[in-house]
């Protein structure tokens, strides 16, 4: 604004000066109206004319010379008004933008937080099943093992059973089984083998 007003004011020291010039060209002129001088004479009158073209030429040229400037000065203070313009204009649009954004910001962190609800919560879910899926898994495992020992422990009770059957049966064979008992087993066992023969 402060150009603006210094370009004014140039602009109106211009015709005040040029004012200024031509009354002080005019004085002597007028000075001397009472009395019959020479000015009044034709030649005076020529040079007066003269005086006037040489003033107005002065001016007109001033005029000339001083115009494109001012006409380029004043472009100039548009172009810089109208950008100002724009800047205003792209100013408040990114104000409304930021004010939009800053209205919307509540919503979106709502909706955040409804959705880091809902995460959170199918996570848990997710991880109750599974524990209970790994948990039917260890009791399964369990029963199985449970199962196969029960299996080994029958065995080798059977084992030990037969073993000790085998044992007892032995001393009983041991005790029962005297010379004469052999001799008749063993008789009886050859005429078994000599019928089976024929």
């Amino acid at each position: 604004m402060t150009r603006l007003r210094q370009l004014q004011e140039r602009l109106a020291g211009w015709p005040l000066a040029s004012l200024a010039l031509f009354f002080l060209l005019a004085t002597p002129a007028l000075a001397q109206e009472g009395e019959p001088s020479p000015a009044d004479s034709p030649t005076g009158q020529v040079f007066r004319w003269l005086n006037f073209a040489i003033v107005f030429a002065l001016i007109v040229y001033a005029f000339r010379k001083a115009g494109p400037f001012f006409r380029s000065r004043a472009e100039e203070i548009s172009r810089k008004i109208a950008e100002g313009a724009r800047a205003r204009e792209a100013a408040e649009k990114q104000r409304r933008e930021v004010q939009e954004k800053l209205a919307g910001i509540e919503k979106e962190v709502a909706a955040m937080r409804a959705e880091a609800r809902r995460g959170a919560q199918a996570e848990a879910e997710r991880l109750q099943e599974l524990m209970r899926t790994e948990a039917e898994t260890i009791e399964h495992a369990a029963q199985a093992e449970i199962a196969a020992a029960e299996r080994a422990a029958r065995l080798e009770l059977k084992a030990a059973a037969a073993r000790l059957a085998v044992e007892r049966a032995e001393v009983l064979l041991r005790q029962e089984l005297t010379p004469q008992a052999d001799a008749a087993l063993f008789g009886h066992f050859v005429a078994e083998l000599e019928g089976s023969a024929q």
